[in-house]
C-alpha cells in the first residue's frame, strides 16, 4: 500500500510502499477513505512530541471501513464504516482507567504517534477504540470530527456551564465548536491572529457575536475562554478577559511557555485547566450531538501524495477550517 512516511530525520514525508497491514485479536484492518491532518501531526514531526515510533505514519484522524476482522471482534461487521481517533488504545488496568479517566492511562497508544496512523491507504486499530460512522455522510466531511471536533468537544465539556465563551485561534477545532455552542444557545466570541480578517468573517458567518485579533479585548466579560492556538502568551490574555470565577482552557497537546503575569489577573477564584487526549465516552456524546446540532466541516482536500503540502499550509495559518487527507 502505499504510505507518507516519517522517518526522524526529516520534517519531510517520504512516499514508500509498505506491507498491508494484517489485524491482530481484537483489532480491525480499514481501508481508509480519508484522514484529517491535525496539529498535533505538526507537533509529532516537528520534535514537539518527543519519543514517536519510527518509521511513523502520522494521522489520527481516520475515517474508512472494515475490511477485515481480527480474532475476537464481535459488534462490527465488513463494510462498516468506522472513525479512528488519537486515542488508540489504553491498559485497562492503572488507576486512571480505573477511575473512568482513560484519558489519562499510564500505558496508552496514540494513533499516528505511538502506532502507525491514517496517512496511508490502510490501517488497522483496535476494535474497541474506533467510532460507527454514518454510512451515508461525506467521509472527508467527517474526518476532522475524529480530533479537531472530539478535543473541542472535551475542552468545552471543561469550561462548565456559561453563557459567554471565547476561542483563541479559529481554525479546525473552533469552527465545529462554534457551531456546537450556538446549537447551545451560548454567546461565542472569536479571536485570531493579528488583522486576520478572514479568520474573523468565518468565525461571524458560523455564529460568533464578536470576532477580532487576541490583543483586543472583547467587550463583554466572559465565562470561560478555550485556547486552542499553541501560543503559551495567550493564558494571560485570556484571564484578563474572564469574569470572576471563570475558566481558561488549555485545548492543545503543546504550547509554548506561559509568560509570567501578575497573581491579580488569577485572583477572584480564575483557574487554567488542561485537555489531555480524549475518552470513548466523549466520542459517544459528541457525534449524536454533531448530528443534532447540524455541524458542517469547512474542508480542504489533498490527495496523500501532498501531505507535505497541507502541512505547510497548516504551519503558514492558510486554512480556513481543516485539510483532508484522500488516498
Amino acid at each position: 500500500m502505499r504510505a507518507m512516511v516519517f522517518d526522524g530525520a526529516s520534517s519531510n514525508l517520504q512516499m514508500r510502499d509498505v506491507p498491508v497491514p494484517k489485524p491482530g485479536p481484537a483489532q480491525v484492518l480499514i481501508r481508509i477513505e480519508a484522514c484529517g491532518v491535525c496539529r498535533t501531526d505538526l507537533h509529532v514531526i516537528d520534535g514537539d512530541l518527543l519519543h514517536p515510533k519510527l518509521p511513523l505514519i502520522p494521522g489520527h484522524e481516520i475515517v474508512g471501513r472494515i475490511v477485515g476482522l481480527g480474532s475476537g471482534v464481535r459488534d462490527l461487521r465488513e463494510g462498516q464504516r468506522v472513525g479512528v481517533p488519537w486515542l488508540g488504545h489504553t491498559c485497562g488496568e492503572c488507576l486512571y482507567c480505573k477511575e473512568a479517566h482513560e484519558n489519562l492511562c499510564d500505558a496508552p497508544g496514540f494513533t499516528g504517534y505511538t502506532v502507525d496512523g491514517g496517512y496511508a491507504e490502510y490501517c488497522v486499530a483496535d476494535a474497541e477504540f474506533v467510532f460507527p460512522l454514518e454510512d451515508n455522510a461525506d467521509p472527508v466531511a467527517l474526518a476532522p470530527l475524529l480530533c479537531a471536533g472530539l478535543i473541542g468537544y472535551r475542552s468545552f465539556r471543561l469550561c462548565g456551564d456559561v453563557r459567554r465563551l471565547g476561542i483563541f485561534g479559529f481554525g479546525a477545532a473552533a469552527h465545529i465548536l462554534c457551531q456546537i455552542a450556538r446549537y447551545k444557545g451560548i454567546d461565542v466570541y472569536a479571536f485570531t491572529r493579528e488583522g486576520d480578517k478572514t479568520a474573523q468573517e468565518f468565525a461571524r458567518r458560523l455564529g460568533a457575536v464578536w470576532s477580532g485579533s487576541s490583543s483586543v479585548r472583547p467587550p463583554e466579560d466572559l465565562d470561560a475562554s478555550i485556547i486552542f492556538a499553541p501560543v503559551g502568551e495567550l493564558i494571560p490574555t485570556a484571564l484578563k478577559s474572564l469574569r470572576k470565577g471563570g475558566r481558561v482552557v488549555c485545548g492543545g497537546i503543546h504550547m509554548s511557555d506561559i509568560p509570567s503575569f501578575p497573581y491579580a489577573d488569577l485572583w477572584e477564584e480564575r483557574s487554567i485547566h488542561s485537555v489531555a487526549n480524549l475518552t470513548r465516552l466523549d466520542g459517544e456524546a459528541f457525534f449524536p450531538l454533531a448530528v443534532r446540532a447540524g455541524v458542517t466541516t469547512e474542508t480542504v482536500a489533498y490527495p496523500l501524495e501532498q501531505a507535505n503540502e497541507a502541512l505547510a499550509d497548516l504551519r503558514s495559518g492558510k486554512l480556513q477550517g481543516a485539510a483532508v487527507l484522500v488516498p
